[in-house]
C-alpha cells in the first residue's frame, strides 16, 4: 500500500471544518440546491430532452467534423480497430479457446472457437459459434454482445447475454455449444438488469424484477428465485430476499478443476460490502467473512478470498489486500467458523490486481510500485508455495484467462509505447511462450516513458507516468493530456496507446496517467483514503500532478488538457470548476456531475459507499462543495470543455452531461456537447462508432492545445 500522510491533528481539523460546512449548508440552502431549472433533461427519452440533444449535436458535429484533421483521425481509428493482427484474446471453456471478434465484415461481432493447440498458430481455424450481425438482422433487433456464462454442469450449455443498443439491461437466452444454436424452448429471460447462474443442469438461480417496482433504490434486483427448466417465470421459487436498501443480490457459482461446485447467493448491502450465503446440505448459510471480503476463485477444494481490511482469526492477522484460502469441506460443514491460510501478502507499495485458477494452481498478477508482476501459487500440505513467472520488467501485466481443467494461463504484457504481447504460461512447469503479438500502430521512436512523483496537498507522494518526446523543450510548450480515474479501487497501469499514439504521440504531444488515490495501485488503503467526505484528497492529488507538470515546464496551462470518463468524468469536472486556470481543454466523458441528485439518476444510489449520500448532512455538505454542476459560476473563465455521453447509458446516464452543458449554455459559457444515440456506458457499440467518437475527442484536443488560434 502507498504511504500517505495522515495524522490525528489533520483529521481533527478536517472534521471540525466539515462540521462547520454542514451547519452552514443546513442553515442556508442556496436556490441551486433546491430548484433545478434543467431537471427536465433527466427525462431520458422525453421529446423535449431529445430535441435539445439533437440541437446540441447539430452545433458540435459540424465544427469538429469539418476540422481538417478529423477525417484522418477517423480513418486511422477504423484501420486500427479493424487491424487483422489484433490479438484475439482467449477464454477457455471445456478445453477450447473462445473469442469474441469484430471487424469490417462483422460490425456487431462473432463469437468463435478453436482448439487450444491451434490457437497458437499464425492463422487459427476458427469456427463461428454465434454471428451477432446475422442474429440482429434476422430478429430485427439492435443486439450487442454482453457475454456468456458456460458453467452448466454438462459444460455444453451457456447463458448468452444480449443487450439492446449497449444497455446494462440484458436478455438472457440458453445456447448449446454442440449444435451452436439457441436451445429450442430453453431458458429465456426477457430484458432486465438481471443475473442468472447454473444451480443445476435444469435449474437456474435468477435475480431480476419479479414484480413491477421490486428493485433496490439502485435499480437492481434483490430477490433470487430458482427457475426450473420448462416452467414459466411465474412458477419460480424464491430462495433469497435481500432488502430494497441493498445495492443488489444475485447468485454465484464457482467450479474447481475436479468438478466441485460452490453455489450460493451474494448480497451486496453496498457497493463494497458483500455478504456470501453458501448452499450447504443444511440450506443457505452465511459465510462468516469480514464485511468487505471478496470471493475470488475455487481450486483444489479451496475457496479463495481477498480480505479488503485486515482480518484476524485465532490470533493470526491477514493483512488488507492479501489473498487467503479456505478448505471448502470445512466451510460447508461450519460456515460460521472459518480457518484461512495465507497465499499472498502485499508489501507497503504492492497490490493484488488479478487472480485466476488452473486445475491445481492459482495465478496472480500484482503491482509493485505500479509495475506488473505475476506468480504461480501451489498448494503444499497446509500452506502454499510461490514461484515468479519470468516476464518483462517495467510493463503492465494483466491476467487474460486460465484453463480451469488444465495448466494453461494467458497473460498480457504491454506498455504505453510497446504493443501488447500475449504470453502463454504453463502453470505446472513455469514455461512461458509468446502466443500472439501485434505490430506497432504508431511511430514511438520519438518518445520515452518516465515514472515521476508529485506531492499532494497533505504531503502524500503521487506517482504518475509521463509519455513525452525525447527532445522536449522545457519551456511549457508541449501539448499534454492528463488522464486519471481515482475511484472504486481501480488501478491505472500502462497500456498500449494504439489509436491515441497515432492521433497524439506522432504529432508531438505528451500523455500522462496519474495514479491518484481512490484507485487500487497500492491496495485497499489507497482507495479508502478518498472515500466519501475524504474525496477532496483525490482531487488534490490530481491538481498536484497538474501543477507538477507545469512546475517541471513539461507543459503550461495553455497547453494542458485533462481527460476522464465515468467517475473520471466527475474528476475532471471537479478539476475544471476548482482550478479553471490550470487547463485549456477538458474532456468529460459519460460523467457523473450533479452530485446532489446522482442518487436519483440511473444506478446512482449503488455508489453511496464511494461518494456518500445527500441524506447524511455532513456528506451532503461535502457533495455540495465539490459537485461540478452545482459549482459552475457565471463570469468565471472556464476552459471550453468537450462533454459527451450516450442515450443508452443506463448505468451513469446521460442526464449529468446534458444538465452540465445546458447550465453552461444558460450562463453564456462556451462548450462542445455530443450524445451518441447508442452505445451504453462507452464510446459506441461497434468499431466505427468508437472510431468516430475517438476522432471527435482528439480533434477537440488538437484544436485546443496544438492550434495557435485557440487561446484560453
Amino acid at each position: 500500500m502507498g504511504t500517505h500522510v495522515t495524522n490525528r491533528l489533520h483529521s481533527a481539523l478536517a472534521a471540525i471544518a466539515l462540521a462547520a460546512l454542514a451547519s452552514t449548508v443546513a442553515a442556508a440552502q442556496t436556490p441551486s440546491d433546491v430548484d433545478d431549472p434543467f431537471v427536465w433533461l433527466e427525462e431520458l427519452e422525453g421529446a423535449r430532452a431529445l430535441d435539445w440533444v439533437k440541437a446540441e449535436n447539430a452545433k458540435t458535429l459540424p465544427v469538429l467534423e469539418q476540422d481538417p484533421r478529423f477525417a484522418g483521425f477517423y480513418a486511422d481509428g477504423i484501420r486500427i480497430g479493424e487491424a487483422q493482427d489484433r490479438i484475439p484474446f482467449p477464454a477457455i471453456i471445456d478445453g477450447r479457446v473462445y473469442n469474441f471478434w469484430r471487424d469490417e465484415h462483422h460490425v456487431r461481432g462473432i463469437w468463435r472457437s478453436t482448439t487450444l493447440a491451434d490457437y497458437g498458430s499464425a492463422t487459427p481455424a476458427w469456427t463461428t459459434v454465434l454471428d451477432v450481425d446475422t442474429l440482429a438482422a434476422v430478429e430485427g433487433r439492435n443486439w450487442v454482445w454482453s457475454g456468456a456464462d458456460c458453467e452448466s454442469p454438462s459444460r455444453r450449455r451457456c447463458l448468452i447475454r444480449l443487450s439492446e443498443g449497449g444497455e446494462d439491461a440484458v436478455t438472457i437466452r440458453e445456447f448449446d455449444l454442440g449444435t451452436r444454436q439457441f436451445v429450442p424452448d430453453g431458458f429465456t429471460l426477457p430484458r432486465g438488469k438481471q443475473g442468472a447462474a447454473w444451480a443445476a443442469e435444469d435449474t437456474l438461480l435468477v435475480s431480476r424484477e419479479w414484480v413491477a417496482g421490486e428493485l433496490t433504490t439502485s435499480g437492481y434486483a434483490y430477490v433470487v428465485k430458482a427457475l426450473a427448466r420448462g416452467t414459466p417465470l411465474s412458477s419460480a421459487v424464491e430462495v433469497f430476499r435481500g432488502e430494497p436498501t441493498d445495492m443488489t443480490a444475485g447468485a454465484f457459482v464457482f467450479v474447481d478443476g475436479e468438478g466441485r461446485r460452490a453455489v450460493g447467493i451474494s448480497r451486496s448491502v453496498t457497493f463494497f460490502t458483500p455478504q456470501y450465503h453458501l448452499r450447504t446440505p443444511a440450506g443457505l448459510k452465511r459465510l462468516a467473512l469480514p464485511e468487505k471480503a471478496q470471493l475470488r476463485g475455487f481450486v483444489r477444494n479451496r475457496l479463495l478470498v481477498r480480505p479488503v481490511d485486515a482480518w484476524t482469526v485465532d490470533g493470526t492477522t491477514f493483512g488488507a489486500g492479501s489473498l487467503v484460502s479456505l478448505d471448502f469441506t470445512e466451510v460447508a460443514a461450519d460456515p460460521a467458523r472459518l480457518k484461512p491460510t495465507l497465499i499472498y501478502a502485499p508489501g507497503p507499495r504492492d497490490a493484488l490486481s488479478g487472480v485466476a485458477v488452473t486445475r491445481d494452481r492459482v495465478v496472480t498478477t500484482t503491482l509493485e510500485n505500479v509495475r506488473g508482476r505475476a506468480y504461480v501459487h501451489t498448494p503444499k500440505g497446509n500452506g502454499w508455495s510461490r514461484t515468479a513467472i519470468d516476464l518483462p520488467d517495467n510493463a503492465a501485466i494483466g491476467l487474460v484467462s486460465a484453463d480451469r481443467d488444465g495448466s494453461t494461463a494467458f497473460l498480457s504484457v504491454t506498455g504505453f509505447l510497446t504493443p501488447t504481447t500475449l504470453m502463454q504460461v504453463d502453470a505446472t512447469t513455469g514455461a512461458v511462450t509468446v502466443a500472439k503479438s501485434t505490430e506497432p500502430k504508431f511511430d514511438a521512436s520519438t518518445h520515452l516513458v518516465e515514472q515521476l512523483e508529485a506531492t499532494s496537498k497533505d504531503g502524500t507522494r503521487i506517482p504518475y507516468f509521463l509519455v513525452r518526446p525525447k527532445q522536449i523543450r522545457r519551456d511549457g510548450s508541449t501539448p499534454t493530456i492528463l488522464n486519471a480515474y481515482g475511484g472504486f479501487e481501480l488501478s491505472r497501469t500502462p497500456s498500449y496507446l494504439g489509436a491515441v499514439g497515432k492521433f497524439w504521440i506522432e504529432r508531438g504531444g505528451a500523455y500522462v496517467v496519474a495514479n491518484i488515490r481512490g484507485g487500487g495501485e497500492f491496495g485497499p488503503a489507497w482507495h479508502e483514503a478518498g472515500l466519501k467526505t475524504n474525496r477532496q484528497r483525490i482531487y488534490d492529488d490530481f491538481h498536484a500532478v497538474s501543477k507538477d507538470l507545469i512546475y517541471r515546464k513539461i507543459t503550461s496551462p495553455r497547453r494542458l488538457g485533462i481527460q476522464g470518463g465515468s467517475n473520471g468524468g466527475l474528476l475532471v469536472g471537479v478539476a475544471m470548476t476548482q482550478h479553471p486556470g490550470l487547463y485549456n481543454a477538458v474532456e468529460i466523458a459519460v460523467p457523473l456531475l450533479d452530485m446532489l441528485r446522482y442518487e436519483k439518476i440511473q444506478a446512482g444510489a449503488s455508489w453511496v459507499g464511494e461518494y456518500g449520500s445527500v441524506s447524511v448532512p455532513a456528506e451532503r455538505a461535502f457533495l455540495a462543495s465539490i459537485s461540478p454542476y452545482n459549482n459552475l459560476k457565471p463570469g468565471v473563465k472556464y476552459p471550453t470543455p468537450f462533454i459527451w455521453t450516450t442515450t443508452k447509458d443506463d448505468r451513469v446516464g446521460p442526464q449529468h452531461a446534458r444538465k452540465f452543458a445546458a447550465k453552461m449554455g444558460a450562463m453564456g459559457l462556451p462548450y462542445y456537447f455530443y450524445e451518441i444515440v447508442q452505445g451504453g456506458h462507452g464510446a459506441g457499440t461497434n468499431i466505427k462508432e468508437t472510431a468516430f467518437t475517438n476522432a471527435l475527442q482528439y480533434t477537440y484536443f488538437a484544436r485546443q492545445l496544438m492550434d495557435p488560434a485557440v487561446m484560453p
